[in-house]
């Protein structure tokens, strides 16, 4: 079977965006199993600290995987380490990742995603694998697209990201045509995921879903149904995902 959504919880939001962004490990955890619930098939969340600030810290990393196995969420558990989380500062990042290593099995998260236009994506990219982490390429553009053929991890890339941010709903589809084309151009191997955030995100649904790639839904990218009404949570978005996805897939958009 063709793997289709993974959800992406949080982000960076807050609950003045949204009153269901889950911000503890024990709101994460209970938005992961009704998300999951409804067909996700793989998580992706910003830990908190206890204010509720993204955090790279490995005890907030460990608290909000923990929280998630300990509930049963038993698909593929993935973070961030995006670089503003360590408000820009690339060796403040490293550092906190490093600490990942210690962490014990239950507490590691699976996979974590690495944007490449990022000051230290590659050696970052060698700590996650050297602690036994998938890394996701986040490539938002055709700069990054031909960056990231220059970065080969150890084992290779668990995704690669095309995360269509910079652009409309009406230009989407062509922007992640042509990055797609270029990752092929420029050889870059591994499975791709097709996502994009705020108006590109629902365009960007029926897309992979025409070119049978997985998909990203959350409140991370998006707080609205595609007609534009109010979602409810994370579950509502992920349903509502898989059916364009597969509506698109059959033809039928």
């Amino acid at each position: 079977m063709v793997e289709r959504i993974k959800v992406c919880l949080n982000g960076g939001r807050g609950r003045d965006e949204h009153p269901a962004v889950p911000v503890t490990p024990a709101e994460l955890a209970a938005a992961a199993m009704r998300a999951v619930a409804a067909g996700a098939e793989a998580v992706h969340l910003h830990p908190r600290d206890g204010d509720g600030v993204e955090s790279l810290r490995a005890g907030d990393v460990a608290a909000a995987v923990t929280a998630l196995r300990q509930a049963g969420v038993r698909v593929p558990v993935g973070v961030s380490t995006g670089l503003w989380i360590t408000d820009g500062d690339p060796a403040a990042r490293h550092a906190a990742v490093l600490g990942w290593v210690g962490l014990p099995p239950a507490a590691r998260p699976d996979f974590a995603s690495v944007n490449v236009s990022e000051p230290g994506a590659a050696p970052l990219v060698e700590v996650l694998r050297e602690a036994g982490i998938g890394v996701e390429a986040g490539v938002w553009s055709l700069a990054d697209a031909r960056a990231v053929a220059a970065i080969r991890p150890a084992g290779g890339w668990s995704r690669i990201l095309v995360e269509v941010i910079d652009a409309t709903a009406a230009t989407a589809v062509a922007v992640a045509d042509e990055i797609l084309r270029q990752l092929d151009g420029s050889s870059v191997v591994g499975p791709r995921l097709l996502h994009g955030e705020g108006p590109t995100c629902w365009p960007l649904v029926s897309h992979a879903g025409r070119l049978r790639l997985p998909t990203r839904i959350g409140l991370e990218d998006t707080t609205v149904r595609p007609d534009g009404g109010s979602v409810g949570d994370n579950a509502e978005l992920v349903r509502l995902a898989l059916a364009e996805w597969t509506a698109a897939d059959r033809g039928g958009s």
